[in-house]
């Protein structure tokens, strides 16, 4: 069983590899890291996600989520971690649809002026893409649990 923080660690570090990688071989230099910064994108997210956790009480099971296989947990506890995860996978996706939905409503309040419309249509795709990075980092604890879960159930009989 690898080291779920380790996983993620690694994935991280290959998803950014890759972003650098296509970013910087193409001809728009390192400026264009800023093009993918939108804080306020990215606070929704945050915004939905963390209180929405909270609010359906799957916080702490989720935060079990990073240290299945290093700590011990009951398979009960392995069926609520699962439980937290995939809600944590449904609230970033709602979240991001509401961000680009709110994002869409602002670009298509300004469409008199055609010069904006560009740069605010990207604006409006970096929730969804902060949606899936958060996704890419999600999956791994999820298939964790559910493998950590089915090797208790293969023990226990």
């Amino acid at each position: 069983m690898k080291n779920i923080r380790l996983v993620l660690i690694g994935e991280l570090i290959l998803f950014i590899a890759v972003f650098m990688l296509n970013v910087l071989g193409g001809s728009w230099g390192m400026s264009a890291v800023l093009w993918f910064l939108d804080l306020p994108s990215l606070l929704l997210i945050i915004l939905i996600f963390i209180p929405g956790l909270l609010i359906m009480g799957e916080w702490k099971d989720f935060l079990k989520a990073f240290s299945v296989g290093i700590k011990p947990y009951s398979l009960l506890e392995l069926k609520n971690i699962i439980g937290a995860v995939e809600a944590a996978q449904k609230l970033t996706v709602y979240a991001a649809l509401f961000a680009i939905i709110i994002s869409g409503v602002l670009v298509m309040g300004r469409l008199d002026d055609p010069s904006i419309i560009g740069p605010n249509l990207a604006v409006c795709f970096l929730a969804g893409l902060y949606a899936v990075i958060i996704e890419f980092l999600l999956l791994p604890l999820r298939l964790n649990a559910e493998r950590k879960m089915n090797e208790e159930m293969d023990l226990g009989e």
